[in-house]
């Protein structure tokens, strides 16, 4: 048996990176040629209840917690990369109207910040 190769190999498809996602629902200088769906990703974080206590202090006195702003910008990036990975798997070129939603578990003395990232992956003309 010959495996032959198609004569005009499809190349990979172009990965959508962060910088292909928007708030808006268009791509400055672009058309949306299709619409593939709903794309999203979650992210839980678990914050250390001494972190917490630490952090509950500079609210108090005043301040930012670097430690938790860190950990949101890091939930952020992480969710945002899912959802440009997503959008790759479908073949999109972007993802428009992104949305992060964040909230807050708690319970048990244990704290948990969800967020989920959420757009539509689109095909560019």
């Amino acid at each position: 048996m010959r495996i032959v190769a198609p004569s005009h190999p499809r190349s990979p498809p172009m990965a959508v990176t962060p910088s292909d996602l928007t708030t808006t629902h268009h791509m400055p200088n672009r058309t949306i040629r299709e619409s593939l769906g709903i794309v999203s990703a979650e992210c839980v974080l678990g914050i250390n209840v001494f972190r917490d206590f630490l952090g509950g202090i500079r609210d108090v006195v005043g301040g930012r917690s670097g430690t938790h702003q860190k950990a949101l910008q890091e939930a952020k990036q992480s969710c945002l990369r899912e959802l440009a990975e997503e959008a790759t798997a479908l073949g999109a070129d972007a993802v428009v109207g992104v949305d992060l939603d964040y909230s807050e578990i708690s319970g048990g003395g244990k704290g948990m910040v969800f967020l989920v990232a959420s757009g539509t992956a689109v095909r560019l003309g």
